[in-house]
């Protein structure tokens, strides 16, 4: 099968589809008419900072899915490690289809991830979400390629942010990434 893959490389996720597969990897905006979606077959979403128009969504019917380090429908959009401890709610990783919403697709499979609020910073828990994603898509990729797991619908429930949402808190960030999880829990439900 011929795989796009849209993001920056993940060795471990491209390792895996390259035991079966052809990759082509795309990390810049992309348009319906754009030559690099010829002859694909299945398309692969992780951390693509770009929304697919919904034409290149419809050329894909089941066969596009997005990597999503958040437990959805919780924290749909951009920041979502960050939100789940502002907002305090569900962390972990999604893998769904992509449909004509940002990170509402039907979710193939995903898993919670606990995080030691007492010693984890904002980059010690998104590397352990990373890894949780990759050991997530080894352990499902043979049957998402196959489509031998039956999507399910997303509850109505949950929440989106966009990447300015984040800017009355970015105060809370004084080390950047290495700011302690503990000092940002419920800092927006205050």
């Amino acid at each position: 099968m011929k795989i796009l893959y849209l993001g920056a490389p993940n060795r471990k996720i491209s390792e895996m589809i390259l035991k079966q597969d052809s990759l082509t990897y795309h990390n810049e905006k992309i348009s319906e008419d754009s030559e690099i979606l010829e002859k694909k077959e299945f398309v692969v979403s992780f951390g693509y900072r770009f929304i697919l128009p919904a034409s290149i969504v419809a050329r894909f019917p089941k066969k596009i899915i997005n990597l999503h380090i958040s437990y959805l429908p919780w924290n749909r959009g951009a920041d979502p490690n960050l939100w789940s401890f502002l907002e305090v709610t569900p962390s972990g990783v999604s893998i769904h289809q992509i449909d004509d919403g940002v990170d509402t697709g039907p979710i193939l499979c995903q898993q919670k991830t606990r995080h030691d609020v007492d010693k984890d910073t904002l980059q010690s828990s998104y590397h352990r979400l990373i890894l949780h994603m990759e050991d997530l898509f080894v352990s499902h990729w043979a049957r998402i390629r196959k489509a031998e797991i039956s999507p399910c619908e997303q509850m109505e429930k949950g929440s989106y942010h966009k990447k300015t949402d984040k800017n009355p808190y970015l105060h809370l960030l004084e080390h950047g990434w290495n700011t302690p999880v503990k000092n940002l829990i419920g800092k927006a439900l205050q």
